[in-house]
């Protein structure tokens, strides 16, 4: 019979810790010490507070956590003196299944990595969908893994017995994260499609209105339908939109979603968790005949990454108006001009012009989307509520020096143009770090026709530098850019900058904002407020009508714009609940 949460929440400490008992490996004092915050609020509750005990109990402690653990098809396997939990989670991954080839494999991989990090390799093979990883992706992973640091691979292997207690927690308590299930499987379906010369490698790639775009907007489209959506369609720049009406005609809008294109060999969330959320949400009032006192539009914008063609943010910004018609004549790298593919698709440019929405019938727009980053996983958080997305700037950069001798020019009369931005770049990393929330960022740097032997005379370098305000964003700007000309003037150096971009910082409605946090806080878990380093549609709506989002953890530290990028079905689950909870919530509003 399923546990429930009344029954630890009642229980006496002895009794409850046994309800609790084969959770973290031959470790019971953490579920036992999580029985010191009843009453507990929920299972992500307990989840987060475990979690946190772990994190909070020293290294040592840590450390014997994950020695308790045992190895992968290993010893104890053999022996047949694993515990129940890991004997059912190590047969249903098919280890107790290995050929002797791959036992023998896994067997050197075991030995390989606790001799480099002094315990056992620990990854929750149930997987992010708890239904299991295949045992290639085990010793894929296990392999990647062998590469890391081991302060990193500490944190990594920690985050693997979280993710085990979590499916184990679940099954206790008999809960199944249904709707989180649904949106894991809508973008594994979604991922089967990927651009020639990327998907034969099994790479995922999905650029601007080609075969596999137009696939994946088919696919949503078919989605959007089988939701429950009274009105489904594609627009004349390739986003799919999809209308759950109101109760009564002639309601507001509310405004949702986000990109289906992808970064080359690029992961399956970004962007994509961002329409389908919000689609499972129709889908349940749909199936349960309820309608609420606002329309819901659901965006997926065709082109946000801006990879085929240089038009970022063009579906999002087509929607206010921001459409270039100079884009058109593009071509991209087989010669094909913008023009052109969007004939190709059935799409009219000269329809371009009728997308623009009127702010005046939107209740806003809102975002859910991937984090891509470290901070949330790092605090054992599911759900994190966006405070504002930052604005940043990019230049092109060139400081110039003088080209000679790499074996008879003193080091006391060099013109060294490489080494001037090395000392920028050391100079934007301590100065983005004064502010606690700014980044900077030299992705690029070259020395052209540079040569082993000649002292760099020219150094060619980009500048990203992003803040949550555009105050803050500012003055790292006019501090980089000083220090950049106080540089050149010390070494004899020249230098020139080309803005190439500026994106005001889109700070979320305080309204909808809150509305989020109302929203996550029934969940059970911390309300945790953060910036967003990266750009969103959001950035695009936010000039026109108010705008807040909602960032969902990532695994693998993060990760994004990566084939690692992944989620939990768990964690999506609780995005689908506070997405339910905020629809509810503006519903009673409108009442």
């Amino acid at each position: 019979m399923a546990l429930t949460l009344e029954q630890i929440n009642s229980a006496l400490p002895q009794e409850a810790a046994a309800l609790l008992e084969g959770l973290y490996e031959h470790s019971p004092w953490i579920a036992q010490a999580a029985l010191a915050h009843r009453p507990l609020r929920s299972l992500a509750h307990l989840k987060h507070t475990m979690a946190r005990i772990v994190a909070d109990a020293g290294r040592e402690n840590q450390l014997e956590l994950l020695r308790a653990h045992p190895e992968l098809a290993g010893k104890a396997m053999v022996g047949k003196s694993l515990t129940a939990e890991s004997t059912n989670e190590q047969s249903k991954a098919g280890l107790t299944n290995c050929t002797p080839e791959e036992f023998e494999k896994i067997r050197k991989l075991n030995a390989a990595y606790n001799a480099k990090f002094g315990f056992p390799f620990i990854l929750a093979v149930r997987g992010p969908r708890g239904t299991g990883l295949s045992l290639r992706q085990i010793i894929e992973t296990f392999e990647r893994r062998l590469d890391h640091h081991p302060e990193f691979e500490i944190a990594e292997a920690l985050r693997n017995v979280h993710r085990i207690v979590e499916l184990r927690l679940n099954d206790k308590f008999g809960v199944e994260p249904v709707l989180g299930n649904k949106v894991w499987d809508w973008q594994e379906a979604l991922a089967q499609y990927s651009d020639p010369g990327y998907k034969e490698k099994g790479q995922l790639t999905v650029t601007y209105l080609t075969d596999a775009h137009r696939a994946c907007a088919k696919t949503i489209g078919d989605t959007m339908r089988e939701c429950g959506f009274d009105e489904v369609g594609m627009d004349a720049v390739g986003n799919v939109v999809g209308v759950y009406k109101a109760s009564q005609p002639g309601a507001k809008k509310l405004m949702t979603g986000s990109h289906y294109d992808t970064v080359r060999n690029g992961g399956k969330y970004d962007g994509r968790l961002g329409f389908f959320t919000p689609m499972a949400c129709v889908a349940e009032l749909s199936r349960q005949g309820k309608r609420l006192p606002f329309d819901v539009e659901v965006v997926a914008f065709a082109e946000e990454e801006g990879q085929r063609y240089h038009a970022t943010f063009l579906g999002s910004g087509s929607l206010i108006g921001q459409f270039n018609p100079a884009w058109l004549d593009q071509k991209d790298a087989d010669g094909i001009s913008m023009r052109d593919a969007m004939k190709h698709a059935g799409l009219n440019p000269d329809d371009i012009p009728s997308l623009q929405r009127d702010p005046s019938k939107y209740l806003g727009f809102v975002e859910v989307h991937i984090e891509q980053g470290p901070v949330l996983t790092e605090m054992d958080l599911p759900l994190g509520i966006v405070t504002s997305i930052n604005g940043g700037v990019r230049y092109q950069c060139e400081v110039m020096g003088m080209a000679s001798h790499a074996g008879t020019t003193p080091m006391d009369r060099r013109a060294d143009a490489a080494v001037g931005v090395a000392e920028l770049a050391l100079y934007v990393e301590k100065r983005a770090r004064q502010d606690g929330t700014s980044v900077g960022t030299i992705g690029i740097l070259q020395v052209p026709n540079g040569s082993i032997n000649v002292v760099p005379g020219r150094c060619l370098f980009t500048l990203d530098l992003r803040a949550p305000t555009d105050p803050q964003r500012d003055a790292l700007v006019a501090d980089v850019l000083a220090e950049l000309q106080a540089i050149c003037e010390r070494r004899g150096l020249r230098s020139g900058t080309e803005l190439t971009m500026r994106a005001a910082a889109a700070p979320s409605d305080p309204a909808w904002q809150q509305r989020w946090e109302q929203a996550v806080d029934p969940l059970g878990v911390p309300l945790y407020r953060m910036p967003s380093g990266a750009g969103h549609d959001a950035m695009k709506l936010h000039e026109v009508m108010p705008q807040a989002m909602l960032f969902v953890r990532g695994q693998n530290s993060g990760i994004s714009h990566n084939p690692l990028e992944s989620t939990t079905s768990d964690d999506i689950d609780l995005a689908v609940r506070a997405f339910q909870n905020l629809l509810e919530q503006k519903a009673r509003e409108r009442q």
